[in-house]
């Protein structure tokens, strides 16, 4: 049992590593003893925080812009230059946009079809050889996309583009499980509900507004970070080995009431 959760040793990529709900994740899984390469957009923000979870452990940057599929083949081929295998992939980037719905501008899907679920197909195929590579009926290689309870129901906030791209993740992780489970891989999503991050702030730092988020919380509390990253190490450990497919909704309950 002792090693029922453990992590320690596997080969870890989070996508969004350096802020908000990729850090968390970054952070529990360098914790945990693993081996984590994080990524993000701008590079000396991603290095700096790649040091920083240095002290305590094991962690390493190597910055990418996923919204372009340049940026995509360029980590893909980065990471496979450094390790022989990845143990997991934690596909955690994305984007938001929020307008009102006859302003709502077609350029938001544009970009948020690419950063949130263009970038998951494409990461994900393109480092299909070292996730191979890490495979095994035991212990099978695994891939964690990050959803979003705004993908599961209708939000609050008009969010048009980032509530449909967040649902495509969802369904695709359910094809990519599908098909690659046979090849001892499986794919599993989170859906976060209120957590501290830069796409809540403009809610969560208002102490009126958060009030307001945790009043509708069955739990009655924001997502804290280890809540995040002890889903993620589960998913990733032998716990988590039987289960592909899946889509878990990690908010406090708020999906329980629509």
């Amino acid at each position: 049992m002792k090693d029922l959760f453990s992590v320690e040793g596997k080969t870890v990529l989070v996508t969004g590593g350096s802020r908000g709900i990729g850090l968390m994740i970054a952070r529990g899984f360098v914790a945990a003893g693993a081996h984590v390469i994080i990524s993000s957009r701008k590079a000396d923000v991603c290095e700096a925080v790649a040091t920083e979870l240095s002290t305590h452990g094991r962690c390493e940057a190597i910055p990418a812009d996923l919204g372009r599929d340049e940026g995509v083949q360029h980590l893909a081929a980065a990471v496979q230059d450094r390790v022989d295998k990845l143990d997991v992939l934690v596909n955690n980037a994305g984007a938001t946009w929020g307008a009102p719905l006859e302003d709502y501008p077609e350029s938001a899907f544009d970009k948020l079809w690419a950063v949130n679920v263009k970038s998951v197909f494409r990461l994900t195929t393109a480092l299909l050889p070292a996730l191979r590579a890490a495979a095994g009926p035991e212990d099978p290689a695994r891939v964690i996309n990050i959803g979003s309870i705004d993908g599961i129901r209708v939000p609050l906030m008009e969010v048009y583009a980032y509530s449909a791209t967040k649902a495509a993740v969802h369904m695709l992780t359910r094809s990519l499980a599908h098909q690659l489970a046979g090849e001892q891989i499986t794919v599993n999503a989170i859906a976060p509900g209120p957590f501290e991050s830069k796409m809540m702030a403009f809610a969560l730092d208002d102490p009126g507004s958060r009030s307001a988020i945790e009043a509708q919380v069955p739990l009655g509390r924001i997502g804290r970070p280890e809540d995040m990253a002890g889903t993620a190490i589960y998913l990733a450990s032998r716990a988590g080995a039987y289960l592909t497919g899946a889509v878990i909704p990690v908010d406090g309950g708020l999906t329980t009431h629509g």
